[in-house]
Order: C-alpha cells, then sequence, then structure tokens
C-alpha cells in the first residue's frame, strides 16, 4: 500500500496542541504518527489523502495560539506494518498493578496484571492518557467477577482484555475497522483470553444483534461518535450498569453530559490527563 506523510509543524511547539492534532487526524484517516525533532508526522493511505480536508482540519484547530504549516510526500510503498510493529514501545506502568508491554520490551520489575499487546496499527497501547484513564474507570468498578461486558471501537482489544484480567467473565468487543477487529482476536489470543472474548466487525449497528446486558459498557472514541451511539448503548446496558466514556476534552463534557440526561444517566466520576477527559456514568 502506498501511503501519505504529513510533516505537521506548530508553532510554539506544544504537546498538548499535538494530542488534539492527532485525535482530530486520526478521525480522518491518518493511521499513524510519529514526532520528530521539530515536526509531528502523520500517515495516512494515498487513496484516503485529500489535501482541501487537511486545510479545513487545521482552520478547525481549536487553539488560536498555535501555528501549523504542513508539507507531505508519497512514500515509496513498503510493508509499513512491519516497520511500525518493529518498533515496539516501553512497558506502560498502570496504577502499580497493570503493566502493558509489546511482549518485546518486557518489565524490569514483574506486575500482577500483564498485558501484551502488539499494536498492528491500531489505537490502544496505554501510551495515550484515554487508554490509561478507562483502565483507571474499570479499576474502581472492581470486583468484576460475573461481570459482562461490551467494548465499543475496541482497537486493539486493550480494554476488553484487562477487564478480563481483571475477573470479568464475558467481553463483547467490536470496531468499524476490519484491521482493528483483527488485531483484538490476535492479542486476545496472546492474552489467552480469547475464550471469553466475542469479536465483531462493525459500528453501534451490531448491538442490535447480540443476547447480551451488559454490566459496564466502554467506549474509548471520540465526541462525535460518541453523542451518536449513547442511545444504543444505554439500550444494552443492565439498569444497575455502567458506562465509560474517554476520547474528549473537558470542552465537551457540557454535551455528553446534556445526552446522558436524556438517557436517563449522570455522570458518577470524571477524571481527567493531559488535556484528556474520562466519564463514568450510571442511571438515575
Amino acid at each position: 500500500m502506498t501511503y501519505i506523510v504529513v510533516h505537521f509543524y506548530l508553532t510554539p511547539d506544544s504537546e498538548d496542541a499535538k494530542e488534539v492534532l492527532v485525535a482530530m487526524a486520526s478521525e480522518r484517516g491518518y493511521e499513524a504518527f510519529e514526532e520528530c525533532d521539530v515536526h509531528l508526522d502523520a500517515y495516512i493511505p494515498d487513496e484516503l489523502f485529500n489535501k482541501e480536508e487537511l486545510d479545513i482540519l487545521i482552520a478547525e484547530f481549536p487553539f488560536d495560539t498555535i501555528t501549523i504549516n504542513y508539507s507531505f510526500e508519497v512514500l515509496p510503498d513498503q510493508d509499513w506494518n512491519a516497520q511500525w510493529e518493529a518498533e515496539g514501545f516501553a512497558p506502560i506502568l498502570i496504577d502499580s498493578e497493570i503493566v502493558v508491554t509489546d511482549g518485546r520490551h518486557l518489565p524490569s520489575t514483574p506486575s500482577p496484571i500483564m498485558i501484551e499487546i502488539d499494536a498492528k496499527m491500531a489505537f490502544g497501547t496505554g501510551t495515550h492518557a484515554t487508554t490509561r484513564m478507562m483502565i483507571r474507570l474499570l479499576r474502581s468498578l472492581s470486583p468484576l467477577q460475573t461481570k459482562s461486558i461490551i467494548d465499543c471501537g475496541c482497537g486493539t482489544g486493550i480494554l476488553g482484555i484487562a477487564a478480563l484480567k481483571l475477573g470479568a467473565e464475558r467481553v463483547i468487543a467490536y470496531d468499524i475497522d476490519e484491521w482493528s477487529a483483527d488485531n483484538t482476536r490476535h492479542n486476545a489470543v496472546i492474552n489467552h483470553t480469547a475464550a471469553n472474548m466475542e469479536i465483531l466487525h462493525g459500528d453501534a449497528s451490531v448491538l442490535s444483534s447480540i443476547d447480551l446486558k451488559a454490566d459496564i459498557i466502554m467506549a474509548n472514541i471520540n465526541r462525535n461518535i460518541l453523542l451518536n451511539d449513547m442511545p444504543s448503548f444505554s439500550q444494552v446496558m443492565k439498569h444497575d450498569g455502567a458506562l465509560l466514556l474517554s476520547g474528549f476534552y473537558e470542552s465537551d463534557v457540557v454535551y455528553l453530559e446534556a445526552m446522558a440526561k436524556s438517557l436517563g444517566m449522570s455522570i458518577r466520576k470524571k477524571i481527567e490527563e493531559d488535556g484528556w477527559v474520562a466519564l463514568l456514568l450510571t442511571r438515575f
């Protein structure tokens, strides 16, 4: 597959601004990102690249104090999956109990719960604040024994795998991207959780076909998709269940809270990290 790499130059340089730029670009089909000395590189399949949409993305960027310039180039056709996968990531410790590793960079000390993630370009390795916050909210609902969980937009499957390793009984995971669903199946196998995971390819419409009322629903996506899908989440959540959401900013909370209220839910807990927010919602 041929890829385009876009070199983003942010002035002044800002980690928070880069996080937001990555989130916005991800929604438009950019699949991988790399921080370089003076710019941020974003990779997108050639057939998905649209310069007009890129200009709109920059025009909609919410940081008024940040100027973004860019250049782009076509990269030679090669096995980008193999290149990105080979780099891996350092072990990530979450709340002194859970370590996320790529299997090649093992932690120096053992941890009670080890999650091995072979990312294969899918979002969700624990390096992003939203993933870490979702796992923290999930842990706050322990014990998870006998619990059934739905992982919406599963990416690498890290949240569903974490749920099972924390004691959950059953996980249904789905993603609109077929390669993410495949990546989740792969990671479920290497984490020995495949027997308790059902993995589906599709969007929230797949929820209408499942035979489950969930104790916990997890969705780490973005504000617009969450607002669209929350009614579907509500229909498959037990009356005393919990909805965990992340993938958005503080300014988005008011919209999500209004939607939650219309569905008979309210915010029970809110946590923040690096400008990102995660919510735990329950029914009134």
